[in-house]
This record gives C-alpha cells, structure tokens and sequence, in this order.
C-alpha cells in the first residue's frame, strides 16, 4: 500500500477487567493503522460482528477453556467481512468470507483461518448465527450429546436465543417433544407460535418452578443448559431416569464474584446424579467440528430452505454500540441472535 492508502482499523479493546457485570468503561474505541497483508494473509472489512456470551469469559483471567484477552487487545468475535486486498490464493478481492476478526473495522487476517461464503445460498448474517458457531452448537450438543429420541421432552433453557431456538426446533424434527424456558410472554409468545415449541415457560413467574412442573408432566429426558442458577435449580428435580444434560453456557453466573449464600446444594446435586443416572457433559462446539460440521451445514441450510426452520436476529448498527450490546445480551435484554452491522453489504 501506498502512504495514500493505508488502511485505518477502528477497534474496541479491553480498557480493563470487569468486576461483576460489564460496563462501558472496560472498553476503548481506537483508531490503528493496518499493516499490508503478508504472503498468505488476507486484508477485510468487517461487515458483521457477533456478540455472544462467551465474550465475558474472555474478558477474565480466570482458567478457562480458551486464553482471556489481554489488556488492550481487540476483543475477540467472529466476523463476516469482504476482502479488500488479497495475497492468499484461495481469496480474491470482493470474496466475502467468515472469520474470527474480533470487534474491529478492518483487519488483516491468516487466510487459512478463513472460510469463502456465498452470498447467494443465505444472508450473509446467518454465518455467524443459525448457519455458524450458535447454530452448530445446538445442532451437535443436542444431537451428539442429549441424543433425542421420539416421545421424549427436551427442556432448553434462554430457549428464544440463537442457540436455544434452534435446539427446541431440531428436537420437534427428532419426534420429541419441545419445552422452552425464556424470559417475558413475548419471548414465550414467539416459542409456541414461531417457533412450534410444545409449551413455553416464564423463568420471570413468581412460579415458575411449579409452572415448569406442570409443562413437563412427564419429567424431562433432555435439558439443553444455557443458564445455571435458578434456571437449573428448578429442573434438577424433574430430570428422569437416564436424562442427558449438555451444558453449553452458565450466563446467569458469568458476571458472579462469590459463591452465592445459603446451603452447599453440591451434596444433593451429586446424589440426584447418581440416583437417577444422569449423564451430564459440557462441551465447546469446536471438538464436534471434524465429525459435524457438513451435516450440519447440509442440514440446516436444507431445512430453512425449505421454510421449515425460523431464526431470528437482533441487529445493532455501529461499531461504537457494542459494547452497550454486549452488556445487554447479559442481561438478557436482546431477542434473537444479537449480531452488530460494521458496515454495510456492497
């Protein structure tokens, strides 16, 4: 590139690590120039940034499953984005593509982490929801994991979100029955008439444990954990004989500092565990890729195809509002895939 040409990357960093909930001052909008891509390296724009809730793990040092972001560093995300300039082979400029760019305008990337994406098979905003990492993540917990049989009742907790919403539909096609748990009646509203969820419960009802009970009157074979906390507590007493639990995401705990008070409840849950069986894993959507990912695809793409698979998506434009996003979906305050619009589509 020429002086003339360079490339300057709007970015939001990690200012510094939250304590509890998030808050606009853990993040930093700033300008960088880019460097020209290098052989093998791709340069992007980034048209859609996902926000999910794995981000508020990344933003601890505490041990997890992947390595925190540092501080100052750009946020991590997947992205669709449109190359600008191109010194891989297998990209040209104009290609859209699916990658892992983070919360940035533009950047240049290793184009052997990128995947080609036709504009014409889907909106390109499904690559990072029911088409990409959310949709995958029900399709192969759910199938590889709670392996649902007809005449069964799977339970899904945040049951309206991109993961949840896809786990309550691929269960109705496996002939089980489908139970949502969701936050407000417009959310329960969307499950029974968008979505062909079998019953639909309001974690919100002062009674939602016994409301729960009575959507389930034959105990639950199948519970797709996406929450924790109180979610949990209520459908630990309804799980069957041999149910199976893939534990996708805790978000009701996320922003926790301390254990919460009251009783160690890790007794009875370990004795509920033995005493019914129950097999319970959690996993990260990555190790089923090998084995899945093109049935998935396959799957999927013929299903919405075919107008028998509803998605949603929440879209915040501009950059600059992610941060505000991010502690929305939180606090459970998007509905649907919440996915920000960087810059528009050519």
């Amino acid at each position: 590139m020429s002086v003339e040409s360079i490339v300057q990357s709007t970015r939001i960093v990690l200012a510094s690590r939250p304590d509890g909930e998030p808050t606009a001052d853990n993040f930093r909008l700033e300008a960088v120039n880019l460097p020209d891509p290098a052989e093998g390296q791709v340069l992007i724009r980034v048209i859609y940034l996902s926000l999910d809730p794995y981000m508020r793990g990344r933003m601890s040092a505490a041990e997890s499953y992947a390595d925190p972001v540092e501080i100052d560093e750009v946020m991590v995300g997947g992205t669709v984005g449109q190359v600008v300039d191109s010194r891989h082979p297998d990209f040209a400029t104009g290609d859209y593509v699916l990658g892992y760019a983070g919360w940035q305008s533009h950047a240049v990337v290793d184009g052997n982490h990128l995947r080609a994406l036709d504009r014409d098979a889907a909106p390109l905003s499904t690559a990072v929801g029911v088409l990409g990492m959310p949709g995958f993540t029900a399709y192969s917990g759910l199938l590889k994991i709670g392996q649902p049989k007809a005449g069964e009742t799977v339970v899904v907790a945040a049951a309206s979100g991109p993961v949840g919403s896809a786990v309550g539909q691929i269960a109705k096609r496996k002939g089980a029955r489908a139970v949502g748990i969701a936050g407000g009646p417009e959310k329960c509203a969307y499950l029974l008439d968008e979505l062909g969820f079998d019953a639909a419960v309001d974690h919100r009802s002062p009674n939602f444990a016994e409301e729960l009970r009575a959507a389930c009157p034959d105990g639950i074979d199948v519970y797709f954990e996406n929450v924790g906390g109180a979610v949990a507590a209520a459908v630990l007493p309804l799980l069957n004989l041999y149910a199976r639990v893939p534990v996708c995401g805790l978000i009701a705990q996320y922003n926790d500092t301390e254990a919460p008070e009251g009783p160690d409840r890790l007794p009875g849950f370990f004795s509920r565990v033995l005493v019914k069986s129950l097999t319970i894993r959690g996993f990260i959507q990555s190790e089923f890729v090998s084995e899945m990912y093109a049935d998935f695809q396959r799957d999927v793409s013929e299903w919405i195809r075919e107008g028998r698979f509803a998605y949603r998506e929440d879209i915040v434009d501009g950059l600059e509002n992610a941060p505000a996003a991010f502690i929305g979906l939180l606090r459970g305050s998007n509905f649907g895939k919440l996915v920000v619009r960087v810059a528009e589509e050519n």
